[in-house]
């Protein structure tokens, strides 16, 4: 009787076919729009960069001169060295915003404004965030420059300094960033294990070991997702660099996402812009790939 049963309830194999079948068949619609989006054009992309292409005309066959010149070109090792110093600095805004979330994680009057005023950075858009950073930049009218000025120095025109301008675009791009990262880590102090928490109190732990033994490694998610996103911000910034400087002064400014737009939509050169972008995305691959294993080899 028991073996009846058993046999019964046992799934046929074309059940079993329809059950392994089933999954694939929702996943099709997104992996159709993920090939058709994002691979098509990546291969598009490693495909033009053979070729010479002012946008219009026909496509002439370079093969490896578009990343020769381009490893031989001055511009980019500016924009080389840039794109390094955004992820460099970048790599505050996720500690900032822990400690920002931390801080507004508390049940106290009024913290409902002061999230509002924390969070507004990271709505308003990055043409905006540039505008206002610019003027406030300003050395004829800046509140930088009122600032200064009041204690006793001479005005700084940080975005017309060669040493300076990158750095400043930089202190502009770690506004909506650390807004961003403040948001994921309020959601993961939202979600702590409340067992976890009353367990290590028992266990007489407070203040900073709490924090770092007990709070930090339950976010590890809200990290991950943190770093990889900044990294990928710091690594495709392009529209503060537009805004603010146009990669000036003298080209001391620019980054590979603005070279690339520069050669291809202003000086023609589609393959050589193709180029720059292939090389950019070969580095956000690396990088995150060297994360993700990191963090794979962490877990195990």
């Amino acid at each position: 009787m028991t073996g009846n049963f058993s046999s019964a309830t046992r799934p046929s194999a074309a059940q079993r076919s329809q059950l392994a079948i089933a999954p694939w068949l929702f996943l099709t619609p997104a992996i159709f729009v993920f090939a058709v989006y994002v691979l098509y054009p990546i291969g598009q992309s490693v495909w033009l960069s053979f070729f010479e292409w002012d946008g219009l005309g026909e496509k002439t066959w370079v093969g490896w001169e578009n990343y020769i010149e381009l490893f031989d070109s001055d511009a980019f090792y500016t924009s080389l060295v840039n794109n390094f110093l955004w992820m460099v600095l970048f790599m505050l805004a996720p500690p900032i915003g822990l400690l920002i979330a931390l801080f507004l994680n508390q049940q106290v009057a009024g913290i409902r404004l002061i999230k509002a005023l924390f969070f507004f950075p990271f709505v308003i858009s990055q043409v905006v965030v540039g505008l206002v950073f610019a003027w406030f930049y300003d050395p004829s009218f800046g509140l930088l420059t009122q600032f200064v000025v009041a204690l006793g120095f001479d005005p700084i025109s940080i975005l017309a300094d060669e040493d300076l301008v990158t750095y400043g675009i930089i202190a502009a791009g770690l506004w909506p960033q650390v807004a961003y990262c403040m948001i994921l880590y309020l959601t993961g102090l939202n979600n702590l294990d409340p067992e976890q928490l009353e367990a290590a109190r028992l266990d007489g732990a407070k203040g900073w070991r709490m924090l770092w033994y007990v709070v930090v490694p339950q976010l590890k998610p809200a990290t991950f997702i943190a770093v990889v996103v900044t990294v990928i911000g710091a690594l495709r910034s392009f529209d503060l660099v537009a805004t603010m400087t146009a990669g000036g002064p003298w080209g001391s400014s620019t980054v590979l996402a603005y070279l690339m737009y520069e050669e291809s939509i202003f000086n023609y050169r589609m393959g050589y812009g193709a180029a720059v972008a292939v090389v950019l995305f070969l580095i956000m691959d690396i990088y995150i790939a060297w994360f993700l294993w990191r963090m794979l080899k962490g877990e195990r």
